[in-house]
């Protein structure tokens, strides 16, 4: 009887659905130069080469609004929340979208970066009001990265939508964490509207180290997982990672016509100092120097593209950047300083980490002792790592030493794989 009423409404919503889809945001096209301004969430050229026959979750309508029908809804979305209209240059927001099929959102929680996606890396996000919809906005990068069990006070739901980039310290799968962990506790289920992971077609890096745990690695996984954030939501639940290995109650909408090995280009920035399909693939390798007093572009329109320090031989390193304050980057490492370093932009697409461009700026720095700071254990989940790189360890003798951590986690992935 309600499946049968539910069906009777099908047809108006997707009608609205339509509509709403009609009115669509195009971006204009990046310009190439470090200190252009670099502004648009969707770029032209990442446009071209998406595969528009993929189909992700939050498009597969069919399957996830009878899951909606009659519930309070909490959405965990951002800038990359969004429902594709025909082409990935025409979409409409995912919350936009459910409040006009009248689904009953209640509120957004917002990970790192904000609901928006224009907040720098680390900077507290604050709880507000979304200006379109109306709805209440509740930071899960400020007082609190877990919903507390007043903010999910009076939802039947939560839904999770958000673009990763595969990458064990990239925070939203922190995030997912989170949110399954405090449903869980609160017994509200989580859909998850499954993406593709740009950098899926690989697994590499040390698999952390359970005493290195923080928001930037909470489980024992590689720096690069190759799981889309659906797969990785079954292994948080199926290793019972949750608090007290409670497990929550998980659906995920898978993607179809993908696999692990299909290339896809992301249209929409997942965050801001992740501005292009090179960026994304390079982000895995050089926020390492996060870690270090090297710069990954930050301040410039190169952010992940290109590293540099003032502490680098210039007759060593030719390219040269001045940080500058910009979009997602108020206060840029060595802003306003000659940098000297790489330009990457050109660089083949990498399928496995590239520890090169760290051991190569170790050697060349002035201060070695100054190279490194607390956070790239963090980062690397492994206190090892600088040590062999201060060792003066090869790229290949450090890969080594992972093989074994890599060949269990690999066991523990093929559980979880939606896709080949």
């Amino acid at each position: 009887m309600r499946l049968s009423m539910f069906k009777n409404r099908v047809f108006p919503i997707i009608i609205v659905l339509v509509l709403v889809l009609i009115s669509c945001g195009n971006k204009t096209k990046q310009d190439s130069a470090l200190n252009a301004d670099n502004t648009n969430q969707v770029q032209d050229e990442n446009i071209t080469k998406a595969d528009d026959h993929i189909i992700v979750g939050a498009n597969q309508l069919e399957d996830y609004l009878p899951l909606l029908d009659g519930k309070r809804v909490g959405i965990v979305a951002n800038q990359t929340s969004v429902i594709f209209k025909t082409t990935h240059n025409n979409y409409s927001h995912l919350v936009d979208s459910l409040v006009a099929l009248n689904i009953d959102v209640k509120k957004v929680f917002a990970p790192e970066h904000g609901f928006r996606g224009t907040a720098d890396a680390g900077e507290l996000v604050k709880d507000g009001i979304d200006t379109k919809t109306k709805l209440p906005i509740v930071s899960l990068y400020g007082k609190n990265k877990k919903p507390s069990s007043e903010q999910l006070s009076g939802l039947d739901l939560v839904i999770f939508d958000i673009q990763d980039v595969g990458a064990r310290f990239y925070t939203y799968i922190s995030s997912l964490h989170y949110v399954m962990e405090a449903c869980a506790e609160a017994n509200i289920p989580v859909i998850v509207l499954d993406r593709p992971n740009p950098n899926g077609h690989y697994i590499d890096g040390p698999v952390l180290e359970m005493k290195h745990k923080s928001f930037v690695g909470m489980h024992p996984i590689p720096v690069v997982h190759g799981m889309t954030i659906g797969e990785y939501a079954k292994m948080i639940n199926g290793e019972r990672w949750l608090e007290n290995g409670i497990q929550c109650e998980l659906t995920v909408i898978p993607v179809e016509n993908y696999n692990h090995k299909t290339p896809y280009s992301l249209p929409i920035k997942p965050s801001p100092n992740l501005p292009n399909d090179v960026a994304i693939n390079l982000y895995p390798s050089l926020c390492f120097f996060e870690g270090t007093n090297v710069s990954a572009g930050r301040g410039t329109t190169g952010q992940f593209q290109v590293y540099g320090s003032p502490f680098l031989d210039k007759d060593d390193y030719t390219f040269k950047f001045i940080p500058q304050p910009n979009e997602g980057a108020k206060y840029p490492k060595h802003k306003g300083e000659i940098c000297y370093g790489e330009d990457l932009r050109d660089t083949k697409p990498l399928d496995r980490l590239n520890l090169d461009y760290v051991i190569r700026a170790y050697n060349n720095s002035v201060g070695k002792q100054e190279f490194f700071n607390d956070f790239f254990t963090t980062l690397a989940g492994t206190t090892q790592l600088q040590q062999q790189i201060e060792a003066g360890l090869s790229e290949e003798d450090i890969r080594k030493s992972w093989m074994d951590g890599l060949s269990e986690f690999k066991l523990t992935r093929s559980q979880y794989l939606i896709y080949d």
